[in-house]
């Protein structure tokens, strides 16, 4: 690595090494968890002499084929921010070389996938080749490549794109490893039966996140753990409010009370938001002041203090702080109707002094409403760590009295209660599922087998009635009647924001006007009204800017002059036009002069700031003193990143405002770049095609279906589930879970009728529609299962070619393939390990709910053609690596660069601490030779 540019800078190199950076040979060789050779290993692939007639393992073959499809696809997926991307990929895109066939394509991945997976998509198969394919979408995408939008490296943080196209580059490699196979029929894949274990306890989560203690949520364990009134005196009378008292707990420390009434938690909003600016945040819950009655077991006789209900044993406080008796009134206004006591109807030929009483809890759905609303919020560290929750959850803490102890032991027993009842029901209905799944197997071996989803269909067609069905489908509608049971109950009732969540869907169901509705569909012509709106926002009336362009372009015009206004505004802090400008020229740069920059901030470990402005490349020419003060500003901008004391931060600033300028610079021309390519004809023509294309099918499949006539069973069936969903909640906690089971069984009953009815009339009328996109499917499971017509990949011929032709050498390709082997096994069994850690460290008891859902069996990757090692192996590469960076990053706007930089590091070192002890890849050079014979291979399976 290339010296810094500056003495000073030098002695910080520790502090700037790249993010996620691959470690060293040096420390590949004493990592203990990946061999340096793979022969020279217990268990090593080497043990296992190659099947007769062959050069490789099953093992090898396979993992060789996998390491060169990987390599593959990345270049691939890369080359697609090219401009001549499509123009590589052959009809039906023109290129400038002529027709390009398919066994010459250098992107034959993604050119198989467009023309099997994409292209004959039952809509697109519609769209003419040159006026669709070539003169708009070819247009609009090398235009849009052509603008080169900043990108993650760019932004020093993680883009929507470059996510998008690593979770594109994992499932197409994934696709391509289990879809083409090898030639010799021997492929292996390394496999642990435990995986599936550790799998299908995964889900242990359940409904502990409502327990109401020991879920600690980053540092802290909250629970909003009881009620009680409180009078304030406002002028002449004292005014009642409700005071909910948190229960606050943090690592090592004694838990303690604070209380607060609902307007603290609006208060907390609004604090948060002022504090956390441009931070998406959860509404606060609706104002909810209704009561729950429940009923707990008395035991020892008459107890007046257990008697009567939480809300009549409060003492109020006066505004002094002191604690007032004078509420006997409100304790002896309650007291009638909330302490007759009666005995257990439970009791059955015993007598004992056991009793139940019937208690009002008051506020129960407005106190777990709040619970939920709280630890949603520190869900979320940087909401966790702020000032406002800081304040709210510590300050001015409380002393609760004996009878607020009472109604939180009476509220922590009714939340104990309702998780029972949670996991009793959902053990009911995982029950009844496992009663189906004799004939669950039979439905799932029709679906696998060849054409089985058509053979749904073709049977949902011709089949008027549920009862008509075959027996298989008939009991896979009973199945998905208990799925939508469990799901409603989950939903509305399981939840601490369930009440919330219950009321606001009432709230919008008695808002639609149903009939009304009715009749617009019935009547009005959908095909018609959306085409008079298509031309009203794309007609552009004498060549002038369609109204779609105008919106479009106020928005960005918006944003640009927002960033203009900031970019000023921090132009003055700086205080250095030529620094400015120099950053300005940078932005707007060709591309290549960009990467030259880029290239050799990397080289010297240097900031992209630093080898902007010390650039000859970029005029103007910085002076003798101006370069002292960016490196001096550079130094203390280290220090101040590293030293929490912010002794140096003064110092730092300007050039953290340098910083905090390039990337204004870059979203600027980022939107200046979108809003010259709306500008675009091409722009507004391809928008038309492509609603023309998935429109009219859809509303000509409405039309003749008669969709109109289910709105009005949508509206039955959102009125029985609202009642059904209120006699639930009325039901003491209590209640017979296998009647509650059941009411919602019975929901789903009454009504499956009318769904199967719409979707039978929607199939009769989809004039082919539906039997298309369902021979669409099959095709992808076809080359899951058996592959592509073109042939499979003869790994052994490949290697044994290569080494005849002295491409590679034999023992070194061998030693590399066996350490990918090695590798990957390591990396499985520490992954295997990081899984039982954690489910450890989370989940302290056993629930019922670790099992999974009923019914989450039935279907397996493997039923599709996914091998279901290949699935964990892409599910291995992806843990460990998302943690709430996306949350973090879409909050740095605005915020200080110091503390950015800071909490950029701090996601860095969690991701290390995350992935410490993960086996690294090896080093693989020899199996480069491969390369072009293997591509040669791929193009001629692939050319069909």
């Amino acid at each position: 690595m290339a010296e810094p540019a500056h003495p000073k800078v030098k002695a910080l190199n520790g502090t700037l090494q790249p993010l996620g950076g691959r470690s060293t040979v040096a420390e590949q060789q004493t990592n203990p968890a990946l061999p340096s050779r793979a022969k020279n290993s217990v268990g090593s692939p080497n043990d296992t002499a190659p099947p007769p007639g062959q050069t490789l393992t099953g093992k090898q073959e396979h993992y060789l084929k996998r390491e060169l499809l990987s390599r593959q696809v990345k270049y691939e997926i890369s080359e697609l921010a090219s401009t001549t991307a499509l123009q590589r990929f052959g009809a039906p895109f023109r290129s400038d070389y002529g027709e390009v066939a398919p066994v010459d394509s250098e992107l034959p991945i993604l050119r198989y996938i467009f023309v099997h997976h994409v292209r004959n998509f039952p809509f697109l198969d519609r769209a003419r080749e040159k006026e669709f394919w070539q003169d708009k979408l070819q247009v609009f995408l090398e235009h849009f490549a052509e603008k080169h939008i900043s990108s993650s490296e760019d932004r020093l943080e993680e883009t929507k794109r470059r996510k998008l196209a690593m979770k594109a580059e994992k499932l197409v490699e994934l696709m391509m490893v289990s879809g083409i196979p090898t030639a010799s029929g021997y492929e292996e894949r390394i496999r642990f039966s435990e995986l599936e274990v550790v799998d299908a306890g995964a889900n242990e989560q359940g409904l502990l996140v409502n327990a109401p203690e020991g879920h600690a949520i980053n540092g802290w364990d909250v629970n909003v753990a009881g009620v009680r009134t409180t009078s304030i005196k406002r002028t002449v009378r004292y005014h009642q409010h409700a005071e909910f008292i948190i229960r606050v707990r943090q690592a090592g420390n004694p838990e303690f009370y604070v209380g607060r009434r609902y307007g603290d938690f609006a208060k907390l909003h609004k604090k948060l938001r002022t504090e956390l600016p441009g931070k998406i945040l959860a509404p606060l819950p609706r104002k909810n002041r209704s009561s729950t009655q429940s009923t707990f077991l008395s035991l020892g006789g008459d107890d007046d203090a257990s008697s009567v209900s939480s809300v009549s044993t409060q003492n109020t406080t006066t505004p002094d702080g002191s604690v007032e008796s004078g509420s006997l009134r409100h304790l002896m206004g309650h007291r009638r109707s909330i302490s007759t006591q009666h005995s257990s109807p439970r009791v059955s030929g015993e007598h004992s002094r056991e009793s139940r009483e019937r208690v009002i809890l008051y506020r129960e759905d407005q106190r777990v409403s709040l619970r939920a609303f709280l630890r949603t919020f520190l869900q979320n560290e940087q909401i966790a760590k702020s000032k406002a929750m800081q304040d709210f959850l510590t300050a001015n803490a409380i002393h609760p009295n004996e009878e607020e102890f009472i109604d939180i032991k009476r509220r922590k027993d009714m939340d104990q209660k309702r998780i029972e009842e949670q996991q009793r029901f959902y053990e009911i209905a995982r029950q009844r599922a496992r009663e189906l799944d004799v004939y669950m197997e039979k439905f799932r071996r029709d679906i696998v087998e060849s054409n089985g989803l058509s053979k749904l269909f073709k049977e949902i067609k011709d089949k008027e009635k549920i009862e008509d069905l075959t027996i298989e489908y008939q009991k896979f509608a009973e199945w998905l009647r208990i799925e939508v049971a469990a799901t409603i109950y989950h939903l509305f009732l399981a939840e601490d924001n369930s009440p919330e969540l219950f009321a606001q869907a009432k709230r919008l169901h008695s808002m639609i006007p149903y009939s009304a509705l009715r009749q617009v569909i019935r009547f009005a012509n959908p095909a018609a009204v959306m085409s008079g709106v298509l031309d009203l926002f794309l007609a552009q009336p004498f060549g002038a800017r369609s109204l779609a362009q105008r919106a479009f372009g106020m928005t960005l015009n918006d944003g640009i002059k927002s960033f203009q206004k900031s970019i000023d505004a921090m132009a003055i802090k700086i205080n250095d036009p030529v620094l400015c400008e120099k950053l300005r020229i940078f932005v707007n740069s060709p591309e290549d002069l960009k990467d030259s920059i880029r290239a050799s901030a990397v080289s010297d470990d240097v900031d992209l700031i630093v080898a902007i402005l010390r650039s000859d490349e970029i005029p103007p020419e910085l002076t003798s003193p101006q370069i002292g003060t960016v490196f001096n500003a550079y130094v203390a901008w280290i220090n101040a990143v590293e030293n929490t004391d912010d002794s140096m931060k003064a110092g730092a600033s300007l050039f953290a405002n340098l910083k905090q300028l390039l990337k204004m610079y870059t979203r600027q021309r980022d939107k200046a770049c979108m809003l010259s390519l709306i500008e675009e004809p091409v722009t507004l023509q391809l928008f038309r095609d492509l609603f023309t294309i998935f429109y009219e099918p859809l509303v000509r499949v409405y039309k003749s279906a008669n969709v109109y006539s289910s709105v009005s069973d949508f509206s039955t069936f959102a009125d029985d589930m609202f009642t059904v969903l209120a006699q639930a909640q009325r039901q003491d906690v209590s209640a017979d879970p296998n009647q509650t089971v059941q009411s919602f069984i019975d929901l789903c009953a009454r009504h499956q009728d009318n769904f199967y009815k719409f979707v039978h009339e929607v199939h009769i009328h989809d004039n082919g529609l539906f039997t298309q996109i369902m021979g669409w499917l099959e095709g992808i499971l076809e080359f899951l299962r058996q592959g592509p017509r073109g042939g499979k990949l003869d790994m052994n011929a490949l290697f044994q070619g290569a080494v005849d032709m002295s491409s590679i050498d034999r023992s070194a390709a061998i030693a590399e393939i066996n350490a990918l082997i090695t590798w990957q096994e390591a990396r499985k069994k520490w992954h295997q390990d990081k899984t039982r850690q954690k489910m450890a460290a989370e989940h302290s008891s056993s629930s019922a709910l670790s099992s999974p859902p009923p019914g989450s069996n039935t279907f397996r990757s493997s039923d599709f053609g996914l091998d279901e090692a290949d699935v964990a192996e892409l599910r291995d590469s992806e843990a460990f690596e998302s943690g709430d960076e996306d949350e973090e990053e879409d909050s740095d706007e605005g915020v200080d660069p110091i503390v950015v930089e800071r909490k950029r590091r701090v996601r860095r070192q969690d991701h290390l601490r995350r992935t410490a002890g993960e086996p690294v890849k090896p080093v693989v050079k020899e199996l480069e030779g491969l390369r072009e014979g293997f591509l040669s291979m791929l193009r001629m399976v692939l050319a069909e």
